[in-house]
């Protein structure tokens, strides 16, 4: 047992009268039946409440069972508490590799799963896509398996942690690649956004960086590719001249080899290095992930409210993500952009920013689960199609409310 603490920002103190770190799947089972209210922490990368608890907090860093992998099905084990900075290089060392990952490899894999976190690329799926099988421990304290193709498996892959406690996820794989990432710098919205689709098509993941405090700027362009590096001169950018951070001004040793050199997979695809504390410092972060075909309209909303949201912002990001078929994922049913903030640390000023963000984007517009947003569960079940087969679900699973929170219930979960 130990301190609950606070997540990674600190704008969260976790609440949890106790904290602890199983290390057996039968420990896990006993810590839920003998607890009211279980929650399970990852890397702390979230930066709602959605991972707090007054009753127990179960860390899984030190759950037992390090990767296995299945050569002949091309899937590999892995245990809840994993991240996915540790398991890439072992899966690399071993010829295969994952088809994305996030822009930090810090993360564990169960919790980025869990909240549908994602990488860029409008032809790859969120991270949870990856998944072919999970075990988790029920809020019986029962042990449950769920395969691709089972009734219940596209609600309990993306669970938000109101299912049970993710003790193992099976992922795809396919043979080790490298790749080659190219910053450009100098192109403007009017060019990016009448050429949207070319530019995504241009590498394997793509990202905007943009400070919004010229509002015609689309500042840096990252271009991830198997191949070679596009020419973005239509779009009057240029690749740039040195490594680069997104945030403009900051040392930008912590981020992957830039300029075109190319290497392992799990080195180009993040943006930061796993060596390195992620991002620049302080910062709490927002994200809207809109069905593609509102995209332009959606990215037009903020660039108007560009006076409204520079002076909070550090960052923002826009990339795309592939549609899937999982009931609680921002992606479900639709191809999606998402436009991502990273926030200073000022999260009363956020919080009151957030609704007029919301407002003026489409409402078709679904938040990322673990960063902050203001809409409320009635506004957001009609986004979600399955909303009534997830709440049967959860009920099934944890008819005790076990795994509930504050957070959930917001959320009429």
């Amino acid at each position: 047992m130990g301190q609950a603490g606070t997540n990674w920002a600190g704008n969260v103190v976790f609440s949890a009268e106790e904290v602890a770190a199983p290390t057996t799947v039968d420990e896990i089972a006993d810590l839920v039946t003998s607890a009211d209210h279980v929650r399970v922490v990852g890397s702390r990368h979230s930066f709602s409440d959605i991972a707090d608890t007054d009753g127990t907090l179960l860390s899984l860093a030190a759950l037992g069972g390090g990767p296995e992998l299945d050569s002949e099905r091309g899937v590999v084990r892995v245990s809840g508490g994993l991240r996915y900075g540790d398991l890439a290089p072992w899966l690399h060392d071993r010829g295969r590799a994952l088809a994305n990952l996030a822009s930090l490899p810090h993360i564990s894999i169960a919790g980025a799963v869990a909240t549908g976190t994602h990488g860029s690329g409008e032809r790859i799926g969120s991270l949870a896509t990856q998944v072919s099988a999970l075990e988790m421990v029920d809020g019986e304290g029962g042990s449950v398996r769920v395969e691709r193709g089972d009734p219940d498996f596209e609600g309990s892959v993306v669970s938000l942690g109101s299912l049970g406690v993710v003790t193992a996820l099976e992922l795809d794989t396919e043979p080790t690649f490298e790749m080659a990432q190219t910053v450009f710098e100098g192109a403007r919205w009017d060019d990016v956004l009448a050429r949207f689709d070319d530019l995504q098509r241009s590498g394997d993941s793509v990202s905007i960086f943009t400070t919004w405090r010229d509002a015609d700027a689309a500042d840096q362009i990252w271009v991830k590719s198997r191949g070679d590096a596009p020419d973005l001169s239509v779009l009057g950018a240029h690749p740039a001249d040195g490594p680069r951070h997104p945030l403009p001004g900051i040392d930008p040793e912590p981020c992957t080899p830039q300029r075109g050199s190319r290497g392992p997979w799990f080195d180009r695809l993040p943006h930061f290095r796993l060596a390195f504390t992620p991002s620049a410092g302080e910062e709490l972060q927002s994200e809207y992930l809109v069905p593609r075909a509102d995209a332009l309209a959606a990215i037009e909303a903020v660039r108007a409210l560009a006076p409204r949201i520079a002076p909070l912002l550090q960052v923002c990001e826009v990339r795309t993500v592939a549609a899937d078929d999982l009931w609680l994922s921002p992606a479900f049913g639709t191809d999606v952009v998402g436009i991502h903030f990273t926030w200073v640390l000022d999260q009363l000023a956020v919080m009151a920013l957030l609704p007029e963000i919301e407002a003026a984007l489409p409402p078709s517009t679904r938040p990322h689960w673990g960063k902050l947003f203001s809409l409320s569960g009635d506004e957001l079940t009609g986004r979600y199609p399955r909303w009534d087969d997830v709440v049967a679900l959860r009920a099934r699973r944890d008819p005790r409310g076990r795994f509930a929170n504050a957070w959930t219930a917001r959320l009429g979960l």
